[in-house]
């Protein structure tokens, strides 16, 4: 997802998402313009961590920042890092409370990759979409939600363009039993597409295992929901590898020069 070297190699291990939802007629350029001041004090900076942002397309306007770290003692050493550099700090806490203004609401979330849930994940460099799907799993039925998770992998692995990345919710005010399954897409086009998969789905998994995956989703999911968010590189501080590799990247005059807040405070 993002952060060093993992930018260009797939999910990280950590994940930190911060949501900003803005109020009526706060979102678009308006905000876009709010967040270049984030991006343009980490970019003088020649701050290490990067982030990129995705706007939403569906439900409560707001944007989503993700920050990618292979370790929580690398996300602590970046936090320390800023509290190492008084003046960056003190230009991120101004364009803060400016940015304060156009927001209704707040939250952070951190997520731990699970490799085991995923599938065809790769890199999203040249991605423009997310489709974010969040999992609520009823206690004491993580077992069952593995099962299911499994027969998922096994009927899509042959699907083309089928892929996403499992994280677990590890701290936050969703986390206990909350997953989410983040898959890139390059277009919408691929939603077209997809819309026969199902059908692919259970004709892989027949009669028998359909049931089974209709039995484990009642036993062990109590509440599940997707949304779909769009790529916003003027709210983004890319990897140089990225802007190397796609110039979708490639901080906007408008905004420049580019790159977000630095990594969250440790809770």
């Amino acid at each position: 997802m993002v952060a060093q070297d993992a930018a260009m190699t797939g999910p990280p291990k950590v994940l930190v998402i911060d949501r900003e939802f803005t109020k009526p007629g706060k979102d678009g350029a308006v905000h876009e313009k709010s967040e270049s001041a984030f991006v343009n004090a980490v970019a003088a900076a020649k701050w290490p961590t990067h982030y990129f942002a995705a706007k939403s397309m569906s439900g409560r306007p707001r944007a989503l920042f993700f920050f990618g770290y292979p370790s929580f003692e690398a996300w602590e050493e970046d936090n320390k890092a800023m509290e190492k550099n008084p003046a960056l700090a003190a230009t991120i806490d101004r364009a803060g409370v400016a940015d304060g203004e156009l927001l209704s609401d707040f939250d952070q979330g951190v997520f731990l990759f699970d490799p085991d849930l995923s599938l065809h994940t790769g890199d999203i460099v040249h991605s423009r979409y997310f489709e974010i799907s969040s999992y609520k799993v009823k206690p004491g039925h993580r077992a069952e939600f593995t099962e299911l998770v499994k027969l998922y992998e096994k009927g899509y692995a042959n699907i083309p363009n089928a892929n996403w990345a499992a994280f677990e919710s590890y701290y936050g005010a969703d986390n206990g039993g909350m997953y989410i399954a983040i898959s890139k897409m390059t277009s919408l086009a691929e939603d077209d597409t997809s819309m026969g998969d199902d059908k692919k789905f259970a004709e892989v998994m027949g009669a028998d295992g359909m049931k089974k995956v209709r039995d484990l989703t009642a036993s062990c999911i109590e509440s599940q929901q997707t949304n779909l968010f769009s790529f916003n590189p003027k709210m983004s501080y890319p990897d140089p590898d990225w802007i190397k590799a796609d110039p979708f990247w490639k901080p906007k005059a408008a905004f420049a020069p580019a790159a977000k807040k630095p990594a969250p405070a440790t809770p």
